[in-house]
């Protein structure tokens, strides 16, 4: 009889407050940059919120299509902008949106956070154009160098 040790698995850092305060400022700053104002939230790996920011002239659904749509990146482990064709009428996945009892947005802002190849979370921008979002949320992740 053959017995294998076990290979460890690589504990990999999770997401922080402080890693979220930074995506967040990171967010801000690129918002800015476009003209946009909106909401950012940060979710950790298990979909609880770490933080959120909703700019003072942004209009109020943008908190819950941030929210959203980094809920649905996290789930999916996908930026949302890569997801919309997926949810047409005729895509591989158009009756994931109404077949199950989640928030899930399938509009781009949302992207997955990903540390030593492992997901940590996700990201969410929710205010501007879907391309305006996507845009800022990536912006955020680049700035925030998460590794």
């Amino acid at each position: 009889m053959s017995t294998t040790t076990p290979v460890p698995t690589p504990t990999v850092r999770p997401l922080t407050t402080r890693d979220a305060e930074s995506l967040i400022e990171a967010a801000a700053r690129a918002a800015e940059g476009l003209g946009v104002r909106g909401s950012v939230t940060v979710l950790d790996a298990g979909g609880h919120l770490l933080g959120f920011r909703r700019d003072d002239a942004a209009v109020l659904i943008s908190g819950e299509t941030s929210t959203r749509k980094a809920y649905t990146a996290l789930q999916l482990d996908a930026p949302t902008a890569d997801l919309v064709d997926l949810v047409r009428p005729d895509g591989l996945f158009h009756s994931l949106p109404t077949a199950l009892d989640r928030p899930l947005l399938f509009i781009a802002g949302g992207v997955p956070l990903h540390r030593d190849g492992r997901l940590i979370g996700a990201i969410g921008f929710g205010g501007g154009a879907p391309e305006q979002d996507h845009r800022i949320a990536t912006a955020a992740i680049a700035e925030a160098d998460l590794v």
